[in-house]
């Protein structure tokens, strides 16, 4: 039913590439969730609340952190270019560009 994610006929991409959509569309999911955990830790006045939606934005920090893990690992081209830009130091633009040559 869910095919939104494919922008091809499913039954004409390879189970690979299946699995890839699926991974990128839960990366997505975990990103909209830690935003809207963001947003309502932001206006929560209720320290147990709070407290609770800050655990359950973790969560969905490690999903995030899996799912890119997946992906990664699938796309070692991707993988080179993130080890260029994610953790350093210095301009976040610069270090994008230096990673893109």
């Amino acid at each position: 039913m869910a095919t939104e994610q494919y922008h091809e006929p499913a039954n004409e991409l390879s189970e690979e590439t299946r699995t890839f959509a699926r991974m990128i569309t839960s990366v997505i999911e975990e990103a909209e969730a830690i935003n809207w955990y963001e947003q309502r830790i932001s206006v929560e006045k209720d320290a147990v609340a709070k407290a609770i939606m800050q655990n359950a934005q973790h969560e969905e920090f490690k999903h995030f952190g899996m799912n890119l893990e997946f992906l990664l690992r699938k796309k070692p081209v991707w993988r080179d270019m993130m080890k260029l830009i994610l953790f350093s130091e210095g301009d976040i633009v610069e270090r994008g560009e230096e990673a893109e040559d």
